[in-house]
Protein backbone atom coordinates (compact mmCIF):
# COMPACT_ATOMS: atom_id res chain seq x y z
CA UNK A 1 0.00 0.00 0.00
CA UNK A 2 1.27 3.62 -1.15
CA UNK A 3 2.41 5.98 1.92
CA UNK A 4 0.17 8.70 3.13
CA UNK A 5 0.93 12.23 3.36
CA UNK A 6 -1.72 14.18 4.16
CA UNK A 7 0.09 17.56 2.48
CA UNK A 8 0.29 16.02 -1.06
CA UNK A 9 -2.45 16.11 -3.92
CA UNK A 10 -4.28 13.09 -5.16
CA UNK A 11 -5.12 12.16 -8.60
CA UNK A 12 -7.40 10.10 -10.25
CA UNK A 13 -5.85 7.77 -12.61
CA UNK A 14 -8.51 6.07 -15.77
CA UNK A 15 -7.52 3.52 -18.26
CA UNK A 16 -8.96 4.82 -21.67
CA UNK A 17 -10.72 1.71 -23.77
CA UNK A 18 -13.75 0.16 -22.06
CA UNK A 19 -13.13 2.64 -19.17
CA UNK A 20 -13.83 5.79 -20.38
CA UNK A 21 -14.92 4.94 -23.71
CA UNK A 22 -16.71 2.27 -25.95
CA UNK A 23 -14.17 1.03 -27.64
CA UNK A 24 -10.25 0.83 -28.62
CA UNK A 25 -8.86 4.28 -28.72
CA UNK A 26 -6.64 2.84 -31.05
CA UNK A 27 -9.21 1.59 -33.44
CA UNK A 28 -11.50 4.41 -33.42
CA UNK A 29 -9.49 5.92 -35.82
CA UNK A 30 -9.19 3.02 -38.24
CA UNK A 31 -11.81 4.24 -41.17
CA UNK A 32 -9.43 7.36 -40.69
CA UNK A 33 -6.16 5.26 -41.49
CA UNK A 34 -8.00 4.00 -44.44
CA UNK A 35 -8.97 6.88 -45.92
CA UNK A 36 -5.78 8.44 -45.43
CA UNK A 37 -3.67 5.69 -47.91
CA UNK A 38 -2.09 4.47 -44.43
CA UNK A 39 -3.93 1.12 -43.91
CA UNK A 40 -4.04 -1.75 -46.88
CA UNK A 41 -7.41 -3.91 -47.17
CA UNK A 42 -5.71 -6.91 -45.56
CA UNK A 43 -4.16 -4.87 -43.12
CA UNK A 44 -7.46 -3.97 -42.13
CA UNK A 45 -9.30 -7.40 -42.12
CA UNK A 46 -6.18 -8.82 -39.57
CA UNK A 47 -6.85 -5.81 -37.27
CA UNK A 48 -10.80 -6.04 -37.29
CA UNK A 49 -10.21 -9.75 -36.27
CA UNK A 50 -8.31 -8.87 -33.19
CA UNK A 51 -10.04 -5.55 -32.23
CA UNK A 52 -13.32 -7.47 -32.43
CA UNK A 53 -11.84 -10.12 -30.10
CA UNK A 54 -10.98 -7.20 -27.67
CA UNK A 55 -14.13 -5.64 -27.90
CA UNK A 56 -16.05 -9.51 -27.27
CA UNK A 57 -13.60 -10.65 -24.65
CA UNK A 58 -12.60 -9.30 -21.55
CA UNK A 59 -9.55 -7.83 -22.20
CA UNK A 60 -7.32 -10.35 -20.48
CA UNK A 61 -3.36 -10.57 -21.40
CA UNK A 62 -3.76 -12.95 -24.62
CA UNK A 63 -6.56 -10.26 -26.20
CA UNK A 64 -4.18 -7.11 -25.32
CA UNK A 65 -1.00 -8.94 -26.43
CA UNK A 66 -3.18 -10.11 -29.63
CA UNK A 67 -4.42 -6.18 -30.32
CA UNK A 68 -1.07 -4.90 -29.33
CA UNK A 69 0.69 -7.11 -31.79
CA UNK A 70 -1.29 -6.45 -34.78
CA UNK A 71 -1.68 -2.70 -34.21
CA UNK A 72 2.37 -2.97 -34.18
CA UNK A 73 2.73 -4.88 -37.34
CA UNK A 74 0.07 -2.24 -38.86
CA UNK A 75 1.75 0.66 -37.62
CA UNK A 76 5.48 0.05 -39.29
CA UNK A 77 6.09 2.70 -41.94
CA UNK A 78 3.73 5.09 -41.39
CA UNK A 79 4.61 8.64 -41.25
CA UNK A 80 3.95 10.16 -37.96
CA UNK A 81 3.16 13.40 -39.14
CA UNK A 82 0.18 12.09 -40.95
CA UNK A 83 -0.64 9.85 -38.18
CA UNK A 84 -0.98 13.16 -35.61
CA UNK A 85 -2.56 15.19 -38.47
CA UNK A 86 -5.33 12.54 -39.23
CA UNK A 87 -5.65 11.89 -35.29
CA UNK A 88 -6.16 15.62 -34.29
CA UNK A 89 -8.84 16.24 -37.52
CA UNK A 90 -10.66 13.44 -36.38
CA UNK A 91 -10.73 13.11 -32.70
CA UNK A 92 -14.15 14.73 -31.85
CA UNK A 93 -15.81 12.35 -35.19
CA UNK A 94 -14.51 9.34 -33.58
CA UNK A 95 -14.15 9.71 -29.54
CA UNK A 96 -17.15 12.34 -28.95
CA UNK A 97 -19.95 9.54 -29.60
CA UNK A 98 -18.46 6.81 -27.64
CA UNK A 99 -17.37 8.67 -24.03
CA UNK A 100 -19.25 6.76 -21.13
CA UNK A 101 -21.54 9.71 -19.60
CA UNK A 102 -20.70 7.71 -16.02
CA UNK A 103 -16.97 8.06 -16.52
CA UNK A 104 -16.93 11.72 -17.98
CA UNK A 105 -18.91 12.30 -14.89
CA UNK A 106 -16.75 10.89 -12.75
CA UNK A 107 -13.86 13.21 -14.30
CA UNK A 108 -15.73 16.13 -13.74
CA UNK A 109 -15.83 15.28 -10.03
CA UNK A 110 -12.84 14.68 -9.24
CA UNK A 111 -11.43 17.93 -11.04
CA UNK A 112 -14.13 19.67 -9.22
CA UNK A 113 -12.61 18.12 -5.78
CA UNK A 114 -8.85 18.99 -6.57
CA UNK A 115 -7.76 15.88 -8.12
CA UNK A 116 -5.51 15.82 -11.35
CA UNK A 117 -7.09 13.28 -13.91
CA UNK A 118 -4.28 11.03 -15.60
CA UNK A 119 -5.41 9.10 -18.54
CA UNK A 120 -3.15 5.42 -18.51
CA UNK A 121 -3.73 3.62 -21.77
CA UNK A 122 -1.15 1.21 -23.12
CA UNK A 123 -2.41 2.90 -26.74
CA UNK A 124 0.17 4.73 -28.26
CA UNK A 125 0.70 8.72 -26.89
CA UNK A 126 0.24 10.03 -30.96
CA UNK A 127 -3.22 8.56 -29.84
CA UNK A 128 -3.88 9.10 -26.47
CA UNK A 129 -2.38 12.46 -25.98
CA UNK A 130 -5.88 14.44 -28.36
CA UNK A 131 -8.44 12.32 -26.62
CA UNK A 132 -7.03 13.20 -23.57
CA UNK A 133 -7.10 17.39 -24.10
CA UNK A 134 -10.42 16.29 -25.48
CA UNK A 135 -11.65 15.07 -22.65
CA UNK A 136 -9.76 17.95 -20.47
CA UNK A 137 -7.15 15.35 -18.90
CA UNK A 138 -4.35 16.72 -16.93
CA UNK A 139 -1.76 14.16 -17.81
CA UNK A 140 -1.16 11.14 -20.00
CA UNK A 141 0.62 7.75 -19.56
CA UNK A 142 0.71 5.81 -22.63
CA UNK A 143 2.66 3.26 -24.80
CA UNK A 144 5.43 5.12 -26.97
CA UNK A 145 6.62 4.25 -29.97
CA UNK A 146 10.06 4.04 -31.59
CA UNK A 147 10.26 6.42 -34.48
CA UNK A 148 13.38 6.49 -37.15
CA UNK A 149 13.29 9.64 -39.93
CA UNK A 150 9.93 10.30 -39.08
CA UNK A 151 8.61 6.96 -39.63
CA UNK A 152 7.32 4.58 -36.96
CA UNK A 153 9.32 1.62 -37.03
CA UNK A 154 6.99 -1.09 -35.61
CA UNK A 155 8.94 -1.39 -32.15
CA UNK A 156 6.97 -0.71 -28.91
CA UNK A 157 9.83 0.99 -26.95
CA UNK A 158 7.65 1.55 -24.00
CA UNK A 159 4.89 -0.91 -23.54
CA UNK A 160 1.84 1.01 -20.22
CA UNK A 161 0.65 -2.27 -19.83
CA UNK A 162 0.62 -4.49 -16.69
CA UNK A 163 2.86 -3.80 -13.89
CA UNK A 164 4.57 -1.11 -16.51
CA UNK A 165 1.09 0.87 -16.14
CA UNK A 166 1.57 0.59 -12.22
CA UNK A 167 5.63 1.51 -11.88
CA UNK A 168 4.66 4.46 -14.68
CA UNK A 169 2.09 5.44 -11.90
CA UNK A 170 4.28 5.59 -9.32
CA UNK A 171 6.90 7.53 -11.10
CA UNK A 172 4.13 10.64 -12.51
CA UNK A 173 2.93 10.85 -8.71
CA UNK A 174 6.99 11.28 -7.47
CA UNK A 175 7.27 13.54 -10.19
CA UNK A 176 3.63 15.19 -9.51
CA UNK A 177 3.72 15.41 -5.89
CA UNK A 178 0.67 12.91 -5.35
CA UNK A 179 -0.14 11.28 -2.97
CA UNK A 180 -1.39 7.41 -4.22
CA UNK A 181 -3.21 7.00 -0.76
CA UNK A 182 -5.80 9.43 -1.40
CA UNK A 183 -5.89 8.58 -5.19
CA UNK A 184 -8.36 6.70 -7.64
CA UNK A 185 -7.82 4.45 -10.68
CA UNK A 186 -10.36 2.67 -12.57
CA UNK A 187 -10.41 0.35 -15.06
CA UNK A 188 -12.58 -2.58 -16.82
CA UNK A 189 -9.39 -5.19 -16.94
CA UNK A 190 -7.91 -7.58 -14.47
CA UNK A 191 -4.55 -6.99 -16.20
CA UNK A 192 -4.35 -3.18 -14.79
CA UNK A 193 -4.84 -5.16 -11.17
CA UNK A 194 -1.30 -3.43 -10.59
CA UNK A 195 -2.42 0.01 -11.20
CA UNK A 196 -5.59 -0.71 -9.30
CA UNK A 197 -3.47 -1.99 -6.22
CA UNK A 198 -1.09 1.10 -6.36
CA UNK A 199 -3.74 3.56 -5.50
CA UNK A 200 -5.59 3.80 -2.04
CA UNK A 201 -9.40 3.89 -3.54
CA UNK A 202 -9.18 1.40 -6.92
CA UNK A 203 -12.26 0.98 -8.78
CA UNK A 204 -13.30 -1.82 -11.55
CA UNK A 205 -15.32 -1.00 -14.81
CA UNK A 206 -18.15 -3.01 -15.71
CA UNK A 207 -16.71 -6.28 -14.35
CA UNK A 208 -17.04 -9.72 -15.21
CA UNK A 209 -16.77 -12.79 -13.34
CA UNK A 210 -13.47 -13.03 -12.55
CA UNK A 211 -12.96 -9.16 -12.53
CA UNK A 212 -16.03 -9.10 -9.79
CA UNK A 213 -13.93 -12.06 -7.62
CA UNK A 214 -10.66 -10.08 -7.84
CA UNK A 215 -12.39 -6.48 -6.78
CA UNK A 216 -13.63 -8.37 -3.56
CA UNK A 217 -10.37 -10.04 -3.01
CA UNK A 218 -8.67 -6.54 -3.09
CA UNK A 219 -11.36 -4.44 -1.65
CA UNK A 220 -11.66 -2.23 -4.92
CA UNK A 221 -15.46 -1.22 -5.78
CA UNK A 222 -17.29 -1.80 -8.69
CA UNK A 223 -19.14 0.54 -10.83
CA UNK A 224 -21.13 0.12 -13.90
CA UNK A 225 -20.79 2.11 -17.37
CA UNK A 226 -23.67 1.92 -19.56
CA UNK A 227 -24.26 5.05 -21.50
CA UNK A 228 -22.24 6.08 -24.48
CA UNK A 229 -22.76 9.69 -24.93
CA UNK A 230 -21.47 12.67 -27.08
CA UNK A 231 -19.26 14.80 -25.08
CA UNK A 232 -21.61 18.08 -26.69
CA UNK A 233 -24.72 16.59 -26.37
CA UNK A 234 -27.23 14.57 -23.83
CA UNK A 235 -27.97 11.00 -23.96
CA UNK A 236 -28.99 9.75 -27.74
CA UNK A 237 -29.67 6.63 -29.29
CA UNK A 238 -27.09 7.95 -31.61
CA UNK A 239 -23.89 6.82 -29.62
CA UNK A 240 -25.54 3.61 -28.87
CA UNK A 241 -26.14 3.09 -32.63
CA UNK A 242 -22.15 3.74 -33.54
CA UNK A 243 -21.12 1.73 -30.75
CA UNK A 244 -23.26 -1.49 -32.72
CA UNK A 245 -22.30 -0.41 -35.84
CA UNK A 246 -18.97 -0.75 -35.13
CA UNK A 247 -18.67 -4.30 -33.50
CA UNK A 248 -21.27 -5.31 -36.16
CA UNK A 249 -18.19 -4.00 -38.39
CA UNK A 250 -15.61 -5.23 -36.99
CA UNK A 251 -17.66 -8.84 -36.94
CA UNK A 252 -18.40 -8.81 -40.50
CA UNK A 253 -14.59 -7.82 -41.50
CA UNK A 254 -13.82 -11.45 -39.02
CA UNK A 255 -16.65 -13.16 -41.35
CA UNK A 256 -15.26 -12.10 -44.71
CA UNK A 257 -11.55 -13.18 -43.28
CA UNK A 258 -12.42 -16.60 -42.43
CA UNK A 259 -14.03 -17.08 -45.63
CA UNK A 260 -11.24 -15.61 -47.51
CA UNK A 261 -8.86 -17.62 -45.65
CA UNK A 262 -10.91 -20.92 -46.27
CA UNK A 263 -10.86 -20.01 -50.06
CA UNK A 264 -7.30 -20.06 -49.82
CA UNK A 265 -6.95 -23.36 -48.25
CA UNK A 266 -9.43 -24.97 -51.00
Amino acid sequence: MPLRNRSARSAAFFDLDKTIIATSSSMAFAGSFVDGGLVTRAHALRTAYAQFLFLVGGADERQTNRLRDSLSDLIKGWEVAKVQQIVQETVHEHIDPVVYDEALDLIRRHQANGRDVVIVSASARDVVEPIAQLLGADAVVASELKVKKGFYTGEITFYAYGEAKADAVRALAEEKGYDLSRSFAYSDSITDTPMLNAVGHGFVINPDRALRAAAAHHGWGALRFKRPVGLHSGPSTRSTLITVVAVAAAVAATVMLVQASRRQDE
